[in-house]
């Protein structure tokens, strides 16, 4: 992993407090046993929604995720991080996370 000073790109903002992991990762998504291939499945309940902000073409390609307070809340749950960062987000920006997600972020280099 090499170190970060300064994280650049495009911003998508999910106006949303409280996004437990479940929403990140949906629990369906947990049978895969290698740690490759979340980037897709990111929000895969909430992308049925046409009218979500990852949908929107304007938003495609963004590298920074700017969103609500407690985001992360929840299980456990590694995929979620492992998900964020496949799909392309290098930093989550929120007013305040989840302790353990925080840490799985931090393991992968996600901030």
């Amino acid at each position: 992993m090499q170190p970060v000073s300064n994280v650049t790109g495009r911003m998508v903002p999910l106006d949303r407090a409280h996004v437990d992991t479940d929403q990140i990762m949906p629990k369906q998504h947990l049978k895969r046993i290698e740690r490759t291939g979340f980037g897709v499945l990111l929000f895969s309940d909430w992308r049925a929604d046409p009218d979500f902000v990852l949908n929107r073409d304007h938003h495609a390609g963004a590298n920074i995720l700017v969103t609500g307070p407690n985001f992360g809340s929840g299980s456990s749950r590694e995929h979620a991080a492992w998900g964020l960062q496949q799909h392309g987000f290098d930093a989550i920006i929120a007013p305040s996370f989840a302790d353990i997600f925080r840490n799985n972020c931090s393991k992968i280099g996600l901030l």
